[in-house]
This record gives C-alpha cells, structure tokens and sequence, in this order.
C-alpha cells in the first residue's frame, strides 16, 4: 500500500564563507545562514555545490580526499566523471557522476588488477525552495573500470539493483527530520515515485526528453491541471458533472482523476501528496523515469580523461 504522507547567479564569494576555517568553527551558530545559501545553490541547479555544503555541516566533507578525477570530453549533461577517493582510513572508493543527472552520484569499490569493481551504493541530493531530501540507496552490480595515468574506462553492462535506502536526512522549511522518521518518509516517497513513473513510462504517446526541463513542461499540466494556466491544461480535462475535494488548498478534479490515472495513484493526486512530491523531489522523479536509459549509458563502454587529482 502506497502511503501519502553549476552558478553564474551565486557569487563564489558567499560559497567560500562556507568554506573558510573561521565560519566553519562556527557553523552550529551561524547554521541557519548556511542553510539559506544551500537552498539558493539548489535553486540555481549547482548540486556539487549544495552538496559540498551540505557535508561541510556534518563534517563528512572532511571524512575523505579525491585521489583523481577522470572526465569525458563532453560539457554540461553529456559530460561523465570518474573521482577516486580516500578516507581517513586509507580505504579507497570510486564515485561515478553524471552531467544529466547532477543530483545523483553512484559509489563502488576501485577495480581489481583485472578491472573488475563492484557498485555499493546511490547518493541522491536534490530539493527545492521548501527545502531538500537527502539518501543513501544500497545497490547491487557490477562492471569493468580502468585507471590509466592519463586515460580512464567504465562500462556497467550488468542490471543495477536497487536495495533500500539505508540513510535518509530531510530539510523542509525549519525542520530537519532524519533517523527512522526520515528513512521511513523518504522509503514511502520512493515507493510513490516508482509507482508514478511506471504508469508514465507505460504511456505510448510519451515523448522523449533530453533535460529536466522538458520533462517538467510536458508532464506538470497533466498531472495537476488545476495548477497551470487554462491555456496549458489538456483539452476536454474537465468534463460536466465533475466532482472535486479540496486538498492542499486545490480543488481537484476528482472525475479527471478517474479517467486518467491508475487506481494506485488516485488517492495520491486527490489528496495533494503527488504534487507535495513533485515540488519537493522533482528531479528524483526525473531520474527514476530516466532509469532505463541511465543504466543503458552506463552499460556502453566509456573513455574518460584524466582532469586532476
């Protein structure tokens, strides 16, 4: 059962306050502040950037070092990344990034002599005005990696699996919710969004989409027409005799709802929690109606370059 519930507009001077020594002796008093730039960082779409910050709070930004970066010769959402990490411990990880889909980082074990590595988990951190979620996914799979001098390589061609989500933290407003609390809500909002983006993807008529962006305009007036303007609403969306309920201060359709939409996911539109999820975890809906193709990316061989270490 389904349960409801990168910068030019951010000067780099207000990020560097983040990160300088003296602030960060202070960050607990001075925390509210941080947490403010975090959510403009989100806004403006720089991810790397609010998760930097976001591990800086909790001093985990300190937990571990990028050995090397490898990068493909592509910009913006083409371009992959390869870091090689160390922690404290000296034990060493790799993270795989994808331009695409910034919020999203996968970790795995550094290949054997043989190039053979293994995927451990997924690290998701995206959010809105309202504030972010935050998790940790353990995953299964495995792959060939490559680390040259000067050239790298990576292809995934087995199946990933997704686990559960074994760490979850929460921001909304003022609150910030983690341990079980967080785990659950975030477990149950998964559950949600793969129900969603099932019946999407199994929609014949659906588009292909090359961002977010397009995504977003395409899927928001028929998912929540009574939230856009008339002119962007479906044709014929609302029909004589139509019922509504009031919810999250909508009125919603209740007989478009009917028509359109699965029973699975009927309570959830009526009672707001779709579009609660839709503005608070937009690109995480994104990533998993996109997972198919993420993981046919990933299972191609790629040749990445060595960008620093």
């Amino acid at each position: 059962m389904l349960l409801c519930d990168k910068c030019p507009s951010i000067p780099i001077s207000a990020f560097c306050i983040i990160l300088n020594p003296r602030v960060r002796k202070k960050r607990m008093k001075n925390r509210g502040i941080t947490f403010c730039w975090i959510i403009l960082l989100i806004n403006a779409g720089c991810v790397s950037l609010v998760e930097k910050a976001g591990e800086i709070l909790d001093g985990s930004a300190f937990a571990e070092n990028k050995i090397s970066v490898y990068r493909t010769g592509g910009r913006g959402t083409a371009e992959k990344e390869i870091r090689e990490m160390q922690n404290r411990d000296g034990e060493r990880s790799v993270i795989i990034a994808l331009g695409q889909f910034p919020s999203m980082r996968i970790r795995g074990t550094v290949p054997n002599p043989q190039g053979e590595f293994n995927l451990t988990s997924l690290y998701y951190l995206g959010g809105s005005a309202h504030g972010w979620n935050e998790f940790r996914m353990d995953i299964f799979g495995s792959g060939i990696m490559t680390l040259g001098e000067t050239v790298a390589s990576l292809s995934i061609p087995e199946t990933i699996e997704p686990v559960e989500i074994s760490f979850a933290r929460i921001k909304r407003y003022d609150t910030r919710i983690t341990g079980n609390e967080a785990l659950t809500a975030l477990r149950n909002r998964r559950e949600r969004i793969l129900a969603l983006t099932e019946w999407m993807n199994s929609r014949e008529d659906t588009p292909v989409f090359t961002d977010q962006k397009e995504f977003e305009r395409y899927w928001k007036p028929l998912l929540f027409p009574e939230t856009v303007r008339r002119g962007n609403r479906p044709v014929n969306w609302q029909r004589e005799g139509d019922l509504t309920v009031t919810a999250e201060s909508i009125r919603w359709n209740t007989g478009y709802t009917e028509r359109v939409f699965p029973e699975i996911l009927r309570s959830i539109r009526n009672s707001g929690t779709m579009l609660r999820d839709w503005e608070e975890a937009l690109n995480w809906i994104y990533i998993e109606y996109e997972w198919e193709r993420i993981a046919r990316t990933l299972s191609q061989e790629t040749i990445l370059f060595w960008a620093r270490s």
